[in-house]
């Protein structure tokens, strides 16, 4: 008797869709680490590391430290995504993360979480500093337990507190080039400490009603759009004087961009202050949009700065 062999066509269709479910697989992961979110913090690291070197630091050293910080915003990131999963599922927004969507069992996506912390704090303490690696162990536990598990679901002004923990890769990019945490690095912190709020109430204006349905207290949910337009105004300012604080250390490009990129920050949060002023709208999503491009201009510009300039005092 002949045993019955299938056609090839259907072996290489079960090949083809092995590969396509492992593949949707990883992806799911990736996805539970955020990387949109994980590139906007590597690219902060870089010039902090340049400002902290007074130019081009190691590559190895520039490597070891922007991956250790992706493992490490990776988990936090995962973590986050577990414990917002039931967030999640009942915002449009982030409906189609992997969790809600049953891609990735939760007790996965814990472990997945936990590993990349322990990978990020094994990885960043031999090849950078201990320093660095505690730094970045801080920001995940601040991230996850302080954030996500207490802050957010409980005061307005979650995303103020909380965004500390975004403000780190540029304190950790400090670190792992001189082994310490000074004037610079805190001033670093401060600027990004300070956009965040306007960043994030920008985003939670136009997904109001999202975050109301998921029970999350974000200030567009609480409060009028005229208190959080001014909230915005009000941040974005000293947002833009707080850039100024970096001046003595770096030169007069990161001076001449950080000047000029802020009077356009500072237009546009005025703008969208106005026509809520006159009971329109407003468009917050140019400012959230525009908000990523000006951190990544002024960064940028404190890169360019260091690598061709010497500091006036410091």
């Amino acid at each position: 008797m002949r045993s019955y062999m299938p056609p090839v066509s259907a072996v290489h269709d079960e090949a083809r869709g092995t590969r396509r479910r492992r593949r949707d697989v990883l992806l799911a992961y990736v996805a539970l680490t955020k990387p949109r979110i994980i590139e906007l913090l590597l690219v902060t690291t870089v010039p902090a590391m340049m400002l902290a070197e007074r130019g081009i630091p190691s590559p190895w050293l520039v490597f070891a430290t922007l991956f250790g910080g992706t493992l490490a915003a990776g988990s936090a990131n995962a973590l986050n995504c577990v414990a917002d999963a039931d967030i999640d599922a009942v915002m449009k927004r982030t409906s189609a993360r992997p969790l809600p969507r049953h891609q990735v069992p939760p007790r996965n996506a814990l472990v997945f979480g936990v590993v990349l912390g322990v990978l990020s704090f094994a990885w960043l303490w031999p090849t950078t500093n201990l320093l660095a690696a505690c730094l970045s162990v801080a920001a995940i536990l601040f991230y996850v337990l302080i954030y996500t598990m207490v802050l957010k679901r409980r005061t307005a002004q979650n995303i103020v507190w909380g965004g500390a923990a975004g403000c780190m890769p540029v304190v950790i990019g400090w670190s792992a080039v001189t082994g310490s945490i000074e004037w610079p690095a805190l001033v670093m912190f401060g600027v990004i400490f300070f956009w965040t709020p306007p960043h994030f109430w920008a985003l939670a204006m136009k997904f109001k009603d999202d975050y109301a349905r998921a029970g999350v207290p974000m200030l567009p949910v609480v409060t009028t759009a005229d208190r959080v337009a001014r909230q915005i105004v009000t941040y974005s300012w000293v947002m833009v004087l707080w850039t100024l604080l970096l001046v003595p250390a770096a030169g007069w490009v990161y001076a001449a961009f950080a000047v000029g990129v802020g009077v356009w920050f500072l237009a546009v949060a005025h703008r969208l202050y106005a026509a809520i002023r006159r009971g329109e709208p407003g468009k917050p999503m140019k400012l959230f949009h525009m908000s990523n491009t000006y951190l990544t201009l002024v960064f940028v510009a404190l890169a360019v700065d260091s690598a061709i300039s010497l500091p006036t005092v410091f």
